[in-house]
């Protein structure tokens, strides 16, 4: 296991602090069998020399999970400062409005129709974000090296009734794999967890780390599209990287990006004193 990364408890904490309202459930309608995770990102497009930042808003999951006309977006407290109307969001034409990421297995939803979406029902979103300097660089990427490394997958497993998908910090490892120094999920993936957003704790001097997202959870090859359960010895769930994913967000035709919008960006904290 890699030395880099700081112990269990300390990075799990940073990651329900600083990010514990960037993931949402979703779901096919209507009693359908394909579920995931998606995530809040903001790709940063300039910053002034006062620190002041300007960015896109994006969800991102896994394209896999995208493909079909009506989605459930599950809600719950703490992601409005107000009240809300009601306990999901439908979304109709859902997979028109996702965008794929090239080959990366990824696809994103600019924010602005969750944001109208919210505006009609009254309320208004509030949540944590993915930020640029959360997103791990390639040179965060290259620091952790060829052992496996501890990582954390913030998602929302599927509960009895298929309607709880309580959020949860899933523990595995993460390996690289093949000639391009990909990365592969080596652990349990509760179904629903697929599309969440994958952490890691690169060390740093003393007591010191810094949270990375590395990327995004994929469908396991071999695996079922839902994202099932597995375990050490079933199929191993590709992570999509963020060196990657912001090389092909960077790249999207203005008119696909519109919808995301901008606005400045919040400032987000991601280094923290080990306990």
């Amino acid at each position: 296991m890699s030395e880099q990364t700081a112990d269990h408890g300390s990075i799990i904490d940073a990651i329900v602090s600083n990010s514990g309202r960037c993931t949402l459930p979703y779901q096919q309608a209507h009693r359908g069998d394909v579920f995931g995770t998606a995530f809040w990102f903001n790709d940063l497009l300039a910053e002034d020399d006062d620190g002041n930042a300007t960015y896109r808003q994006y969800l991102l999951t896994a394209g896999a999970l995208t493909r079909y006309d009506l989605a459930e977006i599950r809600l719950r407290p703490g992601l409005s400062e107000s009240a809300m109307s009601a306990g999901a969001l439908m979304m109709l034409r859902f997979q028109e409005g996702w965008i794929p990421l090239g080959d990366s297995g990824v696809s994103v939803l600019p924010t602005g129709v969750l944001h109208a979406l919210a505006r009609r029902k009254k309320w208004a979103w509030a949540t944590d974000e993915i930020t640029d300097g959360m997103a791990a660089t390639g040179e965060d990427i290259a620091r952790l090296g060829d052992a496996p490394v501890a990582a954390y997958a913030l998602g929302h497993d599927v509960g009895p009734d298929r309607t709880q998908r309580e959020q949860a910090v899933i523990v595995g490892k993460v390996v690289r794999s093949g000639d391009h120094g990909g990365f592969v999920w080596d652990g349990l993936v509760p179904q629903g967890c697929v599309g969440a957003p994958v952490f890691v704790g690169l060390q740093l001097e003393g007591s010191r780390f810094k949270l990375v997202c590395l990327g995004v959870l994929l469908p396991g090859e071999g695996g079922s599209e839902g994202g099932s359960e597995g375990d050490g010895d079933g199929p191993r769930h590709p992570v999509a990287t963020f060196d990657r994913i912001r090389t092909a967000v960077r790249g999207l035709p203005e008119a696909s990006a519109s919808g995301a919008g901008t606005a400045p960006a919040a400032k987000s904290r991601w280094w923290h004193g080990r306990r």
